[in-house]
């Protein structure tokens, strides 16, 4: 008989010898009191996933028999997203300028909500942070100056289908056109939830994308997005970064998801065990607000993160949701505590109909200034602009040069006082 230990691996018995005597001649005679039996444990018993109590009452009252078994199953938080007009009326009490920018949508980009992420969401206020990021509204269709359906120029920097090559060493690869959530202000709105387009395993796509990446040796970093990667079976999703990890040259693998935070149920035991097969992997969870930051949250951070998989987000800088101080910082520190690098916080991208969530770029400075010396450097994410026309990423941060007082150079430290450095030879300042 075998069992497992606390890391997962068989062990064999100790009690070789009471086997053999057993199986042999009679043990010696001993006046001894008789030895109690040796008592192994079984089987580890996994951890049933949690669920919270606002959870098991949404789901009691808008999806009325149903059990913890199905609301835990990822699959059938996809099956049941709420997708038209009349279910997010049947659940929310929608303001009359959602009513009808639901009713009016058509094409890419569809109203799509798993039932836990709405469970997260305020039912009767319609300026709720995570509501207004998923539910249409009439600001959606009015195109402001400077917005494009592909602000980034992700097309013209496409190889194959789904590879976008723009960075010298990396590429960005498109696996599938479906998300669990669609977030309004998203970079790939023309393409995510198509008529048609949440597409699942094209083999005959993927195939291209691997033929140039294996003729390609100057790629050594691969970043899976979409749609979201993790909408993919555990199957595909396998058999994929299987073909990646057989290109000798790409040593870096990276997932770009938002289902640990959307849909954290994906993250089961069975899903680890296959993201574990193929380090190094790194995962970048896309965050938006602290509401997200919940026990089930919690649970598929953790067992990700038990995987050896090193988690960072990305978080995007959204107008009257969470730009200011305190939310943001209140966001980095929980993700700190689950175990998540804040990485990159993002200037909205200019997508048309995007207007009505972007902010100022100084906004996001500010951020930083109120971030940076206040709280750990691990808590500080990267302000970033992604350069419409294709300039990829450029950072941006206070600046803390005050100029030179002859070889010293003037730094402003966080609480804005000036210190010299010395730096005869130096350019910056002068």
């Amino acid at each position: 008989m075998a069992f497992e230990s606390a890391r997962g691996r068989i062990v064999r018995p100790l009690a070789r010898t009471l086997r053999q005597h057993s199986e042999g001649a009679a043990a010696p005679q001993s006046n001894r009191a008789p030895v109690a039996k040796l008592s192994l444990p079984g089987p580890k018993v996994e951890l049933r996933f949690p669920i919270s109590s606002d959870a098991r009452a949404f789901y009691r009252r808008f999806f009325p028999g149903t059990g913890p078994n199905e609301w835990n199953d990822w699959r059938w938080q996809m099956r049941t997203r709420i997708r038209s007009l009349e279910k997010l009326a049947r659940i929310f009490r929608l303001s009359e300028d959602e009513y009808a920018a639901v009713a009016r949508h058509k094409g890419s980009l569809p109203v799509g909500i798993t039932p836990y992420y709405a469970s997260l969401m305020g039912l009767t206020d319609a300026s709720e942070p995570l509501r207004r990021t998923h539910i249409t509204t009439g600001g959606e269709y009015a195109k402001a100056p400077g917005e494009d359906d592909d602000p980034l120029s992700e097309d013209h920097d496409t190889v194959v289908p789904g590879l976008v090559h723009r960075y010298p060493d990396r590429v960005l690869f498109l696996v599938t056109g479906t998300c669990s959530t669609y977030c309004r202000y998203c970079t790939r709105s023309r393409l995510v939830g198509n008529p048609g387009g949440e597409y699942q395993f094209s083999k005959s796509q993927w195939e291209q994308a691997l033929d140039y990446l294996a003729a390609h040796t100057e790629v050594r970093d691969v970043l899976l997005s979409g749609g979201d990667p993790l909408t993919l079976s555990d199957d595909k999703l396998d058999w994929l970064l299987g073909r990646l990890r057989a290109i000798r040259h790409i040593e870096f693998i990276r997932i770009g998801t938002k289902m640990p935070v959307a849909t954290p149920q994906r993250v089961t035991r069975a899903l680890t065990r296959v993201l574990k097969k193929h380090h190094p992997l790194w995962m970048s969870l896309h965050f938006t607000h602290p509401k997200e930051l919940t026990r089930e949250v919690a649970e598929a951070t953790a067992r990700l993160a038990d995987a050896g998989i090193p988690l960072g987000s990305q978080t995007v800088l959204l107008k009257d949701i969470n730009d200011n101080p305190a939310t943001m910082t209140t966001l980095m520190h929980g993700l700190l505590k689950n175990r998540v690098k804040p990485y990159y916080l993002y200037q909205c991208d200019p997508i048309s109909g995007s207007a009505h969530f972007r902010t100022g770029v100084d906004k996001g400075l500010e951020i930083l200034r109120a971030l940076r010396g206040h709280t750990t450097g691990y808590a500080t994410p990267i302000f970033c602009v992604d350069a419409p026309g294709g300039g990829g990423k450029i950072q941006l941060a206070p600046d803390p040069v005050a100029g030179r007082d002859g070889d010293y150079l003037l730094l402003k430290n966080f609480e804005g006082k000036i210190f010299q450095y010395p730096d005869p030879n130096g350019a910056l300042g002068r």
